[in-house]
């Protein structure tokens, strides 16, 4: 294990108390220590973020993201793969995936899963790049974080990894009058489509 994943490990066992225990801080106290947290991964790795997830009867859940830079993911690996065993906490390499009815929030956006479509984009030539148009209410689809929002959304749905090493391209379009005839797929259908697109690729 090398030197930097034992700094933030260490950091950690010297706080586990105090993060396992955060909620009964006030908003202060949290910001703080979550942004203790935050420097020490950043000095483990600049790029890397995390999501806290809230205490229940097993404890807390700690995910570790590369915020789907591929570059990045050996050391989420790594650094996951190195944690400590603790009592009352499990830790999560990437985001994992959320379900098919969804309801996501990006900026001034809103995205709701059951209203929105898919289209498989198929290349011949790399036919191992998967390429997918999302059609969506907003009509104005030249906006970038309208894109990334429905990235996000795809994220959301399907888990950081396979979105990040799966999904070559992903371009936005206004809902077809019928999309059902123009090879649109309800979107609530993508993490099927997904887990069939990486079995055909197995083969």
């Amino acid at each position: 294990m090398n030197e930097k994943i034992n700094k933030f490990w260490d950091w950690f066992l010297a706080n586990n108390e105090r993060l396992t225990m955060l909620s009964e801080y006030d908003n202060d106290e949290q910001t703080a220590l979550l942004d203790e947290l935050q420097q020490e991964l950043t000095a483990y790795c600049d790029g890397l973020t995390f999501d806290m997830g809230e205490q229940t009867k097993n404890g807390r859940r700690l995910t570790i993201s590369a915020e789907g830079d591929i570059e990045l993911f050996r050391y989420v690996v790594e650094l996951v793969e190195n944690a400590p065993d603790i009592d009352w906490w499990e830790f999560i390499p990437f985001k994992q995936p959320c379900g098919e009815d969804l309801k996501v929030h990006f900026g001034k956006y809103f995205f709701e899963t059951k209203k929105m479509y898919f289209q498989h984009l198929e290349n011949e030539e790399e036919p191992d790049i998967l390429g997918v148009r999302v059609a969506l209410k907003h009509q104005q689809t030249d906006d970038e974080d309208l894109l990334v929002g429905v990235y996000v959304t795809l994220e959301a749905m399907i888990g950081e990894f396979d979105c990040a090493t799966l999904l070559g391209y992903l371009d936005i379009c206004p809902i077809p009058e019928n999309p059902e005839k123009e090879n649109f797929y309800p979107l609530t259908d993508f993490p099927k489509f997904i887990e069939r697109f990486k079995e055909e690729r197995e083969k």
